[in-house]
């Protein structure tokens, strides 16, 4: 098994490369297994896509000790960098928070994200910030160079008048870089002019979302992003498959929908080492 603070290492340096990082989130240890299988230079978890494979409604309603479990699951079946969605950070306090990265890091992840959406709005810009110092924190106090990915919410969740977007963007990615933050993380970019403003007004990595509209992942590397993730769209598109099958199964007795799934021998042998 590969050290934690030679993934952690890694993990940073795959922001400074020549190309955005590009991460397929997955949402169990075999999706993960096959990401990486597929190249994935470091893989990402979707917090939608854990909470539904375990049962669980989105949007801090999983419990933080199974999610920590199905994290470790996930980096134990892959030797590459692990970093995981942890919501909101599983509590209201700035020490919840530090627990929750303490346990994270536990389970064997390099990274996390951290989103400022709350209660239909944004979080006090002073309450967040203080928040990741404390993620910050914990992970100095265990010796990780632990990457920090500071999400701000107010493009997603359509908070605010669509012309101030960007502006309280910038504001609050200043404060989150502050406190401790490695990057930041704004989803629900689709404008490759609004990507490139964020680009040039943070100083440190953007991460910006693909699917749903967005341009393709070229395009917003020009435009100035760092690094590309999915969230839960191979999730979305798995169930969706899986919907398809069934489907053709009980309506007409066909299988053409399973011609292009993997073999039976190759996933197994993912997990006969």
């Amino acid at each position: 098994m590969t050290d934690i603070h030679e993934l952690a290492t890694r993990f940073h340096r795959l922001h400074d490369g020549p190309h955005a990082l590009r991460l397929a989130n997955c949402w169990d240890a075999g999706s993960a297994a096959v990401i990486a299988r597929a190249g994935a230079d470091a893989v990402a978890t979707t917090s939608a896509g854990v909470a539904w494979s375990l049962g669980v409604a989105d949007g801090d309603r999983l419990d933080r000790a199974a999610a920590v479990d199905a994290v470790a699951r996930i980096t134990r079946s892959v030797s590459v960098p692990v970093t995981a969605d942890i919501e909101s950070g599983y509590g209201e306090t700035p020490d919840d928070v530090a627990e929750t990265v303490r346990l994270f890091l536990t389970a064997g992840v390099v990274g996390v994200n951290i989103e400022d959406a709350h209660e239909g709005g944004l979080r006090d810009v002073t309450a967040q910030a203080e928040r990741i110092a404390a993620a910050r924190q914990a992970a100095a106090d265990a010796g990780v160079d632990l990457f920090v990915n500071a999400r701000i919410d107010n493009f997603l969740g359509g908070i605010g008048e669509p012309e101030g977007r960007t502006a309280v963007a910038l504001e609050r990615a200043a404060r989150y870089l502050a406190a401790g933050a490695s990057g930041i993380f704004v989803p629900g970019v689709a404008d490759l002019a609004v990507v490139r403003e964020l680009a040039d007004g943070i100083d440190a990595p953007l991460n910006v979302m693909a699917g749903g509209g967005a341009p393709p992942v070229p395009e917003l590397e020009t435009a100035g992003a760092r690094r590309v993730s999915v969230g839960p769209g191979i999730t979305l598109a798995a169930y969706a498959l899986a919907g398809r099958a069934a489907t053709e199964l009980f309506e007409t007795g066909g299988y053409t929908s399973l011609t292009d799934g993997l073999g039976f021998a190759e996933v197994n042998a993912m997990w006969s080492r």
